[in-house]
């Protein structure tokens, strides 16, 4: 029996950016047949809210539903269950390693996890993932995630004017696509 790849998305409220990486990470997922189980929280969240009506579309336009998804405030648990977890903001990530600080090694924004994964090399087939995570650990230090970082950071469309859902969705299904390529080469 294969054993998933358990996989938790942190943003803020669990109403727009994790719920719509989680969304994509499990399609992208069941179109190659992976083994990968998905979940989501917000570090602020509210339980049971619905994902915002923007996120709804903008998931619906790239063949994902979102129309069941209620909010789920992040909690320790799920953090030592997952295998990795994934913020969307230095910010989430920040708050994962408090909550949790045996949970760096294998805690990254996702665009820091498709960065260091594509210049480490994806994971040979037979490489344990947590070992593949140690080594894009390496180096890495809690001050690294001071600040936001466009390079990091996942900009949240809700309520802002520089970034639209339809554009941020497009940006995470593509990252979400990358870090699968990385993990199951």
């Amino acid at each position: 029996m294969v054993v998933p790849l358990r996989i938790l998305v942190v943003c803020t409220a669990n109403q727009c950016r994790s719920p719509l990486t989680a969304v994509l990470l499990r399609s992208r997922a069941a179109e190659r047949s992976l083994p990968v189980e998905v979940a989501s929280a917000g570090v602020q969240a509210v339980s049971g809210m619905p994902a915002t009506a923007p996120t709804v579309d903008a998931a619906r336009r790239l063949g994902a539903d979102l129309v069941a998804h209620r909010s789920t405030p992040l909690a320790s648990d799920a953090v030592r269950g997952a295998d990795l977890v994934l913020g969307l903001e230095r910010r989430h990530v920040q708050e994962i390693v408090l909550l949790d600080p045996r949970a760096f090694v294998k805690t990254f924004t996702l665009k820091e996890l498709v960065r260091r994964g594509a210049d480490a090399g994806p994971r040979e087939p037979d490489e344990p993932v947590a070992d593949w995570l140690a080594e894009l650990h390496r180096g890495r230090r809690p001050t690294d995630l001071l600040g936001a970082s466009i390079d990091d950071d996942v900009i949240d469309p809700t309520g802002s004017d520089a970034t639209d859902h339809h554009g941020t969705a497009e940006a995470i299904d593509r990252l979400a696509s990358e870090s699968l390529a990385l993990l199951f080469p």
